[in-house]
């Protein structure tokens, strides 16, 4: 990229955020009852944009805001509920551990990339995953109940784990 080129992106980003930050801002305010969380996510939603570097011209910078900003939603309710059902997984133990809130934030972070890599497989392969690993049904049983053969479902669970090994790696 020229140095002209990050020039125009800053003033193109800076001219966006002065038109429309406190509009997404509002917006945001309207649907998460707070406006500190509304304040952090609309800089979030701007420091998106800067850092996907697009120096084209919006036409509908709204609509594209909104968009940014409905995906940035989902992304902060599943965290909330994935933080909420391992919290609540955590009351559920019979001996409360002392965790750490660096291992609560790893084991959360992990969860969030555990949950995201299961909405990027095929829906099959995620049912599959989930009904072998949280419901501990055997490829047999899986089969019976999805009425496929023993071979498909052992496929579409090794696609799946191999895919989790994969972020395990990463």
């Amino acid at each position: 990229m020229h140095s002209g080129d990050g020039s125009a992106l800053r003033d193109q980003i800076g001219s966006l955020y002065s038109d429309h930050h406190g509009w997404l801002q509002g917006w945001l305010r309207n649907r998460l009852g707070c406006s500190e969380q509304a304040n952090d996510l609309s800089h979030d939603i701007f420091i998106k944009l800067m850092l996907q570097r697009q120096t084209t011209q919006l036409r509908a910078p709204r609509a594209y805001l909104t968009r940014l900003a409905r995906n940035t939603l989902v992304d902060l309710y599943r965290r909330r509920s994935i933080e909420q059902a391992y919290l609540e997984m955590l009351m559920l133990q019979p001996e409360a551990s002392e965790i750490s809130p660096e291992a609560k934030h790893s084991i959360i972070e992990t969860l969030i990339e555990i949950d995201s890599l299961l909405d990027n497989l095929g829906e099959r392969s995620r049912e599959i995953f989930l009904l072998a690993q949280l419901d501990g049904l055997s490829y047999v049983e899986i089969s019976r109940r999805l009425h496929i053969s023993v071979n498909t479902v052992r496929k579409y669970f090794i696609r799946a784990m191999s895919q989790c090994l994969m972020l395990i790696e990463d």
